[in-house]
């Protein structure tokens, strides 16, 4: 029984950094109705900001500030130079767009920085606390709480600030939105930043567990797009719900399926995308689509 509770506590870790990447696809998807499929690239690419801040003497937990700042800004201008000028295109062309920017952003990294590989430093302490034969380590702690806060801060923004309010209503009904003055334009805009913020932070929780290099976040993409699947594409919730599943699933299918082992366990997500799309499209937590006849 301590076996199992391990594999899940080991997931659970696994699938909060699962959850940060699906929460940044999650809040573009309600705002502006795309799928980025750039959005692992642009969390790469901002970790590769912060290991430089670290790499020239910067404190750490500045250099994640410094990071979340740019990644911010970087998020705006992106809408704002490239995404804007396909609003309104077919679905066709705004994947191509982002599928293009995935490209642009992965060769850039390695322009800059080289595809060789780096270390990344941990932000959490070493050691791990152990209980009745289970061992939690202060790293899958940390990842855990780091986004429990963003999910918290994002709670807050939305209900109980006027920003957040107008960012909802965006995302609700633009059109209505620009009725009662709100500056729909800008409200995508920030949508856009925000979400490279939270990609940004999923980009540096797992930096420190796999080595820093500029296709990096492929994989872990796959994960967040099953977890967003599963939970829903509108549902910030469902995202980091799904995140959690999904880690755990994948541990425990790794585990105590004999076939999958180690090297099959990127199936999983996979499993999951087909089954949701099956049975479920507009996942757990996500409305389905309603329309007049």
């Amino acid at each position: 029984m301590a076996g199992f509770v391990q594999q899940v506590v080991e997931g659970l870790g696994a699938g909060a950094i699962y959850a940060s990447l699906a929460l940044a696809l999650v809040l573009i998807y309600q705002f502006t109705g795309i799928v980025n499929f750039a959005q692992g690239e642009l969390a790469m690419f901002s970790t590769y900001i912060a290991w430089q801040c670290v790499a020239a003497g910067m404190p750490f937990w500045l250099a994640l500030v410094v990071t979340l700042a740019v990644s911010f800004a970087g998020g705006m201008l992106i809408e704002r130079v490239i995404i804007r000028p396909v609003e309104g295109a077919p679905e066709l062309t705004i994947v191509i767009v982002t599928v293009g920017l995935f490209i642009f952003v992965n060769a850039a990294a390695g322009w800059i920085w080289t595809f060789l590989i780096k270390d990344f430093p941990n932000p959490f302490p070493g050691g791990a606390l152990e209980a009745a034969g289970i061992s939690v380590s202060f790293s899958t702690l940390g990842v855990l709480g780091v986004v429990a806060l963003v999910m918290g801060l994002l709670y807050v923004l939305f209900q109980y600030t006027r920003i957040g309010l107008g960012m909802r209503a965006v995302a609700t009904n633009p059109a209505s939105a620009r009725l009662v003055g709100i500056r729909v334009g800008r409200t995508l805009a920030l949508g856009w930043g925000l979400a490279a913020t939270v990609g940004a932070v999923s980009g540096v929780l797992v930096a420190p567990l796999l080595f820093l290099e500029p296709n990096m976040m492929g994989g872990v993409l796959i994960y967040a797009f099953a977890a967003a699947t599963l939970g829903g594409f509108d549902s910030p919730l469902g995202a980091v719900t799904g995140g959690l599943i999904v880690g755990v699933a994948e541990t425990l299918a790794g585990a105590y399926v004999g076939f999958i082992g180690s090297d099959l366990k990127v199936g999983v997500p996979l499993v999951i995308i087909l089954g949701v799309l099956l049975l479920r499209p507009q996942g757990l937590f996500g409305r389905a689509a309603v329309e007049r006849a």
